[in-house]
Parts: structure tokens; C-alpha cells; sequence
């Protein structure tokens, strides 16, 4: 049973990669809902799908803690605290579902899987071209959306000003592109812990990614003696240290 588990989290087969995308599917799904029950009082239909999302966020958490070796590495890992503090938030009734957006954090793992990011260039030839780019604006849209849950589940309730989920976005985007128009502003000292946090990490991680948009576009194709991993699309040699490589094209 256990080979089988371990098989669909980390070998690779088809099996194993419908899974992992199915995983990816159903984490993008949670934090939809998450999103939007923001904009609506508590219901008990909305207690219910609780529920069912965290009674299958706390099985897969229980499938991976079981391959884990040696267990020690899986509890120190802060990606499975962030999958405890998800179930915890679905599962417990006072908590309702306010921490349910850290799964995205469980998402970005998962894309950076090796065996992930594998078959995304595989059947993605854009994702394939494109990599670097997608990977850059999936770090920011990351921190963005972490960010403004934490805004939200912090402030909300304790803040007129945060009523929703759209709240939280805005005052997250006028404060990471500096624009600051100062009609929202988040109270006492944790508020402005998170409005700092948003302001150095934030602005860094734009800056990244208007790195890679604006400069030359490169493709992934490692140098087989230096290693050295980009080169220009039309490359025949490596610029470091001037061995041939092969860059394998699609006759366009």
C-alpha cells in the first residue's frame, strides 16, 4: 500500500503525473473557495465543503507523512506545519477557513517538484519556452495572494476598512507597487509588521520579475561540461566555457 502511495507522489508514470496534477487542480479549487467565501456571511453549506476540504487535505498530509524517511525531515519541513495549520483551519468551527489561502504555499511546492515541472515541459511547449517567465509571476502572485490572506484573517473583523477578501487585495497591490493612495491603512504593530513585509519582499519580487520579462529571452539548456544552464535561443556554444551544445528546436 505504501509503494503504491509513494509511487503516485514521486515516480514517474502516468499514474503518478495525473495525480500530481490532479493535486494541483484541487489546491488552485481550495483557494478559489477560500477567496470567495470571503465575500459572504457563514453558511452551512459553506461549513460542509469546509469539511470535505479538510478531511482531504488531512489524508493527503497523512499519505506523506507515511513515506516520509526518515520522519524527522517531514516534521521539519514548514510546508508540513502550513498543511496542519490548513486542516486545522477547514476542520476546527472556529477557526472557520481563514488559513485555508496558505495552501497555495503547498501549490508552489508542488510546481516546483522535479517531476512536476518535468511534465509541465513536456505537454506545455509554452511552459517549456516561456519557464522562466511563469515561474517568476507564480513567486509573485504567491506572495501576493499569502500576503493578502494574512491581511485579510488578521485584520478583518478588527479593521473597517478590510470588509473582504478585495480589501486585502488592494491594499496589497497600491502598497507593493508603492502607489499608497492611504485610504486603507492596517492597524497596530502587526499591521504594520505586514505592511513592511509587503514593501521589501513585495517590491523585490516585482523587480525579479520585470528582470526576466524585459531582458533577453533565454532558454533552459545546460552546458554538458560547465553546467551553465541559459544561453541565447540561437546559441551553438556555451559562452562560458566554449563547448558545442544542442538546443533542441521545433523547426520554427
Amino acid at each position: 500500500m505504501l509503494a503504491q502511495i509513494r509511487s503516485l507522489y514521486e515516480d514517474d508514470t502516468p499514474a503518478g503525473h495525473r495525480f500530481r496534477y490532479g493535486l494541483l487542480i484541487f489546491d488552485l479549487a481550495t483557494i478559489a473557495f477560500v477567496i470567495v467565501t470571503t465575500f459572504f456571511p457563514r453558511s452551512r453549506p459553506e461549513e460542509a465543503i469546509d469539511l470535505v476540504l479538510g478531511v482531504v487535505v488531512l489524508a493527503d498530509f497523512l499519505a506523506r507523512m507515511a513515506i516520509e524517511r526518515p520522519f524527522s525531515k517531514f516534521v521539519l519541513r514548514p510546508a508540513s506545519w502550513i498543511d496542519l495549520i490548513t486542516v486545522i483551519s477547514f476542520l476546527a468551527p472556529i477557526v472557520g477557513e481563514g488559513f485555508g489561502f496558505l495552501r497555495i504555499l503547498r501549490t508552489l511546492r508542488l510546481l516546483r517538484t522535479y517531476q512536476l515541472l518535468d511534465r509541465l515541459r513536456q505537454d506545455f511547449p509554452y511552459f517549456r519556452h516561456h519557464e522562466e517567465v511563469l515561474l517568476a509571476t507564480i513567486n509573485l502572485t504567491v506572495f501576493l495572494f499569502v500576503m493578502t490572506g494574512l491581511i485579510y484573517t488578521t485584520q478583518h473583523g478588527a479593521n473597517p476598512q478590510i470588509a473582504n477578501y478585495a480589501d486585502a487585495l488592494y491594499f496589497t497591490v497600491t502598497t507593493l507597487t508603492t502607489t499608497g493612495f492611504g485610504d486603507i491603512t492596517l492597524t497596530g504593530t502587526g499591521g504594520r509588521l505586514l505592511s513592511v513585509g509587503v514593501m521589501i519582499f513585495g517590491v523585490t519580487l516585482f523587480l525579479r520579475l520585470a528582470q526576466v520579462l524585459f531582458r533577453p529571452p533565454k532558454v533552459n539548456q545546460p552546458c554538458p561540461h560547465c553546467g551553465l544552464k541559459l544561453h541565447d535561443a540561437d546559441a551553438v556554444h556555451c559562452k562560458h566555457c566554449g563547448a558545442t551544445i544542442y538546443i533542441e528546436t521545433e523547426g520554427l
